[in-house]
């Protein structure tokens, strides 16, 4: 099987875990637990799908410095390609503080280098490598927008799959643009805020009706509820979350989308990829950070057996 390439952003995690609540100005809170890791929601579906055996080809920017140092050699050390990373001397490497719970997290990103990467930069020749192209964090990669419609048409022409995760929009303008991508993307992976706000809908399953276009296989995330999406019939098909010991929920979106990935590329039933993707996700909550406790094969198959 060909390996995906993941197109994205490329960061660095600084993540503070068991916060009473969230810091207000002029005042300070205490976490119970610090982690740095390899972040942004690129980097660790990357780093997921390695995990589970996937090859991965990596396409992003990072700074000339220590950071981007790091995040590349985090991405290296997993196995994955970075011939198609470019280093950027007149920029920084993004960093993200997070702020989290068991349950949630919120964030604040400086971008730097986030936004840098050109549709253009992904040649014929890098697609031709891969069979499956994912993108994450449309909102945050502003210069990729313009042309991402482009090179997801490139890389269905070469027979290519495609995936997409949005991501939260910082501005909340969400838009009409990527409603106007789905049709060429083969599976989109929002969370239930993404999807009602692309969808224009209130709940996770009016968005799902809203977003169908007989093309794409949307799944939406609905963190410890687990996840929804519609089957060959158009009927709801519901996926419970797994019962873990879940010490930090950063990065749990990206994970299920690297499980859900893994299986559907492989040709299993919905239902199961629903499964697999729950249970990745699941499993990334045991360590702080988003790649820390990323699940095997190995684990996945254990807790699907044990949770039938």
């Amino acid at each position: 099987m060909k390996p995906v390439l993941v197109a994205g952003e490329i960061n660095a995690d600084l993540v503070f875990t068991g916060c009473a609540g969230l810091p207000a100005f002029g005042r300070e809170i205490l976490a119970e637990g610090f982690r740095q890791g390899p972040g942004s929601s690129s980097m660790i579906c990357a780093m997921g799908l390695a995990r589970l055996g996937d090859g991965v080809l990596f396409a992003g920017v990072a700074g000339q410095d220590g950071w981007g140092d790091y995040c590349v050699g985090a991405l290296r050390a997993a196995g994955i390609d970075t011939g198609a990373v470019r280093r950027d001397a007149a920029l920084r490497t993004g960093i993200t503080v997070a702020l989290s719970d068991a349950r949630d997290r919120a964030l604040v990103t400086y971008p730097g280098a986030i936004a840098a990467l050109r549709a253009e930069e992904i040649d014929d020749a890098l697609l031709a490598r891969a069979g499956h192209l994912h993108v994450s964090s449309y909102y945050l990669q502003r210069a990729l927008q313009p042309g991402l419609g482009a090179l997801f048409a490139r890389a269905r022409a070469l027979g290519l799959t495609t995936s997409l995760d949005p991501g939260f929009d910082p501005a909340q303008r969400w838009g009409a643009e990527l409603l106007e991508l789905l049709p060429l993307v083969d599976v989109f992976l929002p969370n239930a805020l993404e999807a009602c706000a692309v969808g224009g809908e209130p709940t996770a399953a009016r968005a799902l009706k809203a977003l169908e276009n007989g093309v794409t296989r949307t799944v939406v995330k609905l963190g410890g509820e687990g996840c929804l999406a519609l089957d060959e019939d158009g009927a709801p098909l519901a996926v419970p979350a797994f019962r873990v010991e879940a010490v930090d929920s950063t990065g749990a979106g990206d994970s299920f989308d690297a499980g859900f990935l893994h299986a559907w590329r492989r040709g299993l039933p919905l239902r199961e990829c629903l499964r697999w993707g729950a249970a990745c996700g699941g499993l990334s909550t045991r360590g702080i950070g988003g790649t820390a406790a990323q699940a095997t094969v190995e684990d996945v198959r254990r807790l699907l057996a044990e949770t039938p």
